[in-house]
């Protein structure tokens, strides 16, 4: 493990202390612990302290010693030991932790590392020329299926490529809302490009049910007592005409008319990606206002050619395709409080 010191005297505060609504928390916090035991409620109130200033200083240190009745030593200790706690001012806007283990190593978080070098600091630790951006390589985020990844404070950004990655550092440096969770069209570590299994609801009423043995030798038995037909006997038994089985409708048939002219950006839609952008189209939905009026009816249909069930409605589809058909992005605007995705 490298060595962790605290930042230069010159960068430290002159002083600490909770915000009125913090220092209420610290003491609640404090006071769950047994008596003689409100030391184990350190790393809580480090972290109340980090999440209110950013990060932890020298001054913040002795507070809570003061207030848990600890030796300084102990508490540098802690705050010196788990690298959660920046010892140093890190980004205002964003603190971009990348990912550099193995699997997100393999999926591409050097190139990732790259960008944070060119659009940040060529070194870590350190904030850009206006303080608002700063970034640091760590140990595994949890997310390796989404590989690779990155943590701003305490959200997660997933299967990145290094052009989104770039356009999310703008977007922190711009103070706007950057949506969280993978970046590709994929529903949290479900597989990338939608299910390709379990994906059809099977018929419980076909459902066959195994008859008991005992009945089973039974039949055994009274077949064999049965005579055996003759040659003839079989060409003069009437043939039964075998019902052919129902042809199945094409799944890949649309559900709607296209209307003329030039198709919507659908991925402006919360939730919709350039994969399911396709299969929309495929479908014969081109524009907003046909996302806007769909009955539940066309829901069901269209969820289940997707196989996305409930996407739909759980990401309110009609109401983000209502707004983009009456004034676009502007409009979405308005109605969401942020910019369409």
């Amino acid at each position: 493990m490298s060595v962790r010191r605290l930042a230069e005297d010159q960068v430290q505060p002159e002083g600490f202390a909770f915000n009125a609504e913090n220092q209420k928390w610290a003491e609640q916090t404090i006071a769950k612990y047994p008596e003689g035991r409100q030391q184990s409620a350190v790393i809580p109130l480090l972290m109340r302290a980090q999440d209110q200033d950013g990060w932890v200083t020298k001054r913040c240190i002795e507070h809570v010693a003061d207030m848990l009745e600890m030796p300084y030593i102990r508490v540098l200790e802690v705050a010196t030991f788990y690298t959660q706690f920046q010892l140093k001012p890190v980004g205002t806007k964003a603190h971009i932790q990348v990912c550099g283990t193995t699997p997100c190593m393999l999926r591409g978080s050097e190139e990732l590392i790259k960008v944070c070098k060119s659009k940040i600091n060529e070194k870590p630790f350190e904030t850009n020329k206006d303080g608002t951006l700063s970034w640091e390589e760590v140990e595994c985020l949890g997310a390796c299926v989404n590989a690779p990844m990155v943590m701003v404070f305490k959200d997660t950004y997933e299967d990145l490529t290094p052009e989104r990655f770039e356009e999310m550092i703008d977007e922190f440096e711009a103070g706007k809302d950057v949506k969280t969770g993978p970046q590709i069209d994929r529903q949290f570590s479900a597989p990338e490009g939608g299910m390709i299994t379990l994906t059809e609801v099977p018929d419980r009423k076909a459902t066959i049910v195994a008859k008991a043995p005992a009945k089973k030798a039974a039949t055994k038995t009274k077949a064999a007592a049965k005579p055996k037909a003759t040659k003839q006997a079989k060409a003069e038994a009437p043939k039964v005409p075998v019902k052919k089985p129902a042809a199945k409708s094409d799944d890949k048939a649309p559900l709607f008319e296209a209307p003329a002219g030039e198709k919507d950006d659908l991925k402006l839609i919360s939730g919709v990606g350039p994969v399911l952008e396709r299969k929309l189209n495929e479908l014969g939905i081109t524009k907003f206002e046909q996302v806007a009026k769909f009955t539940k009816k066309q829901i069901a249909e269209v969820d289940d050619r997707l196989s996305f069930k409930g996407r739909i409605e759980r990401d309110d589809w009609k109401a983000q395709a209502k707004a983009l058909a009456k004034g676009g992005a502007e409009e979405y605007r308005k109605v969401f409080g942020k910019d369409p995705r």
